[in-house]
């Protein structure tokens, strides 16, 4: 009797062990995929590395260089001097907006 009840509790602790065994390659298969997905997607909002500006500031870059292509394309006849002008207002924007609103908060 105290042998049977020896051989059942070996397969019962055997089965116990293959059980963790699997559980534990699964957790460690789970734990290599999100080391391995958090290193392949982009970081995003890294405080410090790039200036946010603030949501009025935003609406002010596009919305004034938006206006002024606008005000060109209605108010000036010529097709050519139009794409002019919309050309320098897009290749002046940028140092316009370092000008005006500046680099730093």
């Amino acid at each position: 009797m105290s042998k049977e009840r020896a051989r059942r509790r070996a397969e019962r602790l055997a089965v116990l062990e293959r059980e963790k065994a699997v559980r534990a390659r699964k957790v460690a298969r789970r734990q290599r995929r999100r080391v391995l997905v958090k290193r392949l997607t982009p970081r995003i909002g890294r405080p410090g590395r790039i200036y946010r500006r603030s949501r009025g500031q935003r609406i002010g870059i596009v919305l004034v260089p938006l206006l002024a292509t606008a005000a060109v394309w209605l108010l000036v006849p010529d097709v050519a001097l139009r794409v002019v002008l919309t050309i320098v207002i897009v290749m002046a924007l940028p140092a316009l907006v370092v000008l005006i609103l500046g680099k730093r908060p």
